[in-house]
């Protein structure tokens, strides 16, 4: 609650009132923007409700968790290995992200998690992800994980049928979800960032105390 005063001053010292409270309240809102990075993805940071983690199994049959990457960048991605574009498009500017990052790329994990269990094996996602960066981690769970998992996520897919022998593609939310060191949720990247962008975000994300 701001309190009113009522201030009876002549002319000058009003002038001169009127300049320390703007030159005051200058300094509050340039404080304020001290130390809010300007991100170029779409800033979620604070985020408690969901996101908050995941629990799947990789091509090994270990099941990962968001925790075991603290000290890294996360960037996670949901899609399925016979995705058509936006899938292997993602991937592939992943792997030029880690690229524009040089050595700070040690710092940074891409997940991909499969809403396909049905077709893609562990062994197919394994060769999916070298197809990229054999840094990259895919993960499958079963039909029930993997739906639990992706409205944790807020992740759309719905599988629509191609044609009367049983083919499928999955409409599928498209964007990624970055992780900061410290394993919060701090961005939603859209699907087709340039990865100038999202290397740029990633250096701010590390960088940050």
């Amino acid at each position: 609650m701001i309190a009113t005063v009522n201030i009876c001053v002549g002319r000058r010292a009003f002038s001169r009132l009127a300049r320390t409270l703007l030159a005051v309240a200058t300094l509050v809102l340039a404080g304020c923007g001290d130390g809010a990075p300007a991100f170029r993805a779409t800033d979620i940071s604070g985020t408690t409700d969901w996101g908050r983690d995941f629990a799947l199994p990789d091509a090994t049959g270990q099941v990962r968790r968001l925790a075991e990457f603290r000290g890294k960048a996360v960037v996670l991605f949901f899609g399925y290995a016979q995705c058509p574009d936006v899938c292997p498009t993602t991937l592939s500017a992943m792997a030029e992200v880690a690229k524009l990052l040089g050595k700070d790329a040690a710092r940074l994990q891409v997940v991909f998690v499969t809403l396909d269990p049905e077709r893609d094996t562990p062994a197919l996602i394994a060769e999916y992800m070298t197809q990229f960066d054999p840094g990259f981690i895919g993960l499958r769970g079963d039909a029930a994980t993997t739906d639990a998992t992706a409205k944790e996520f807020k992740v759309f897919y719905s599988r629509q049928a191609t044609g009367s022998s049983g083919g499928y593609t999955l409409d599928h939310t498209a964007g990624s979800y970055v992780f900061d060191p410290q394993g919060r949720v701090r961005l939603y990247v859209r699907h087709g960032a340039p990865a100038a962008d999202i290397a740029a975000d990633l250096r701010l994300l590390l960088a940050a105390k």
